[in-house]
């Protein structure tokens, strides 16, 4: 199995400015500032997709999460991320538009996030490394769902919904 510990991120202070580079085992294991994006992917009837992660991640395995999440590279934009997790987690090549920045936080693995959403009438082709499972669902049941277990969720995820849903 591939494993991304030894992936080189980018770590950020409070405002976001680059200060240095760390393994992301390191970055994670030691609580620093870094970067990721999340995609909210929606449909013609204003569905949202929702993944259940695999259970072969190092953080939140198994948990339900956003359309398609990920790290900012060395060098990259949070726009260049979108794009690029897009295709690479569900295959799916859209316009992605920036809804809202989340500073690091608890709730986001002291992740700095810029929420992407995506309206796309093409079908996800989840990649089974990433995803054990996803699909559609009414913005009504994804509030049923994290009300009901919450535990279920990635807690950036809530947070990130919450903060959408009251825009």
């Amino acid at each position: 199995m591939y494993s991304t510990d030894n992936e080189i991120l980018e770590i950020v202070d409070s405002n976001d400015k680059v200060i240095g580079t760390g393994t992301r085992s390191e970055i994670h294991r030691l609580g620093l500032s870094h970067r990721a994006v999340h995609l909210f992917v929606f449909n013609a009837p204003g569905q949202v997709y929702v993944q259940r992660r695999s259970l072969s991640k190092d953080r939140h395995p198994g948990k339900l999460d956003s359309s398609a999440a990920g790290h900012v590279d060395p060098g990259e934009t949070y726009k260049e991320t979108a794009v690029r997790e897009l295709r690479e987690e569900l295959g799916i090549e859209a316009e992605v538009t920036e809804i809202l920045k989340v500073a690091a936080c608890e709730q986001t693995d002291n992740e700095h996030v810029v929420l992407f959403s995506v309206q796309t009438d093409s079908g996800p082709v989840p990649n089974i490394e990433e995803i054990q499972w996803g699909g559609f669902m009414s913005c009504e049941r994804v509030f049923e769902l994290m009300d009901q277990s919450p535990e279920d969720f990635v807690p950036a995820f809530i947070l990130l919904w919450r903060k959408f849903s009251r825009r």
